[in-house]
């Protein structure tokens, strides 16, 4: 695993309302988007990163649920009780969904909740995961500080995002992104928008060393990361 330098971090985002809207509109192909732009190794990712959180047994809270991969994860992977939380109502019901439709819904609460503002008491969960989150908070370092209130000492934080690629991949990356993955958005989840504000998204978030800085700013310890997906994607993990 990886350390890096501590920075803060306040970025132009679109209104939360219109990435609300933006998520609610790609909810039908949203897994299947991920799937096929990831070259199904997304899922494999949110495995991991379940299993860096360490669920056997623990309170867990997966915020940005979107479609409840990474809660339907915690689950499985034996979380003692888990809640998903998601600041779209379309993105929950297809979390709710998925839940029931896998045999884990008894076992997994949804509610709508924003990352900035969670809530739940403080030091009131053992774990907390998010996926391709971090990108989509306009102020990262407040919602960094609200993840480590909601856990209690000794808890996990565990978050999956995409990173600028170092070194050749860059360019590619960029490319990949900017172009293919936006094309790829308009043909299946017939939404060419959406998934160029992927790439604006990324063009404006820290990096890896960054993300693990901001985490140490946030009051975190034992923050590092693992980097995935030939070094586009990665895993941060810190403990309170």
């Amino acid at each position: 695993m990886s350390t890096g330098s501590e920075v803060c971090d306040v970025r132009p985002h679109p209104r939360p309302g219109q990435i609300r809207e933006m998520f609610a509109s790609i909810v039908p192909r949203y897994d299947a988007v991920n799937s096929l732009m990831t070259l199904g190794l997304d899922r494999r990712w949110r495995r991991l990163t379940v299993e860096m959180a360490q669920p056997q047994g623990a309170v867990a809270l997966d915020i940005a649920t979107g479609t409840g991969e990474l809660g339907c994860e915690l689950v499985r992977q034996g979380a003692r009780m888990t809640v998903g939380a998601d600041f779209c109502v379309e993105m929950l019901r297809a979390a709710k969904a998925k839940a029931e439709r896998t045999g884990v819904g008894d076992h997994l609460t949804l509610i709508g909740a924003d990352a900035m503002r969670l809530p739940f008491a403080d030091s009131s969960f053992d774990c907390v995961v998010n996926g391709f989150m971090l990108r989509n908070v306009e102020r990262l370092c407040d919602t960094l500080a609200e993840l480590w209130r909601v856990l209690r000492k000794g808890g996990r934080l565990v978050s999956l995002d995409l990173t600028p690629p170092r070194g050749p991949l860059r360019g590619f990356f960029g490319l990949y992104i900017g172009r293919f993955v936006p094309l790829l958005g308009m043909l299946v989840a017939r939404n060419y928008g959406a998934y160029r504000y992927l790439f604006d998204s990324l063009s404006i978030h820290p990096d890896a060393d960054q993300i693990a800085g901001m985490m140490r700013k946030a009051g975190f310890a034992e923050v590092g990361y693992k980097l995935v997906g030939f070094g586009t994607v990665a895993i941060h993990r810190a403990v309170k």
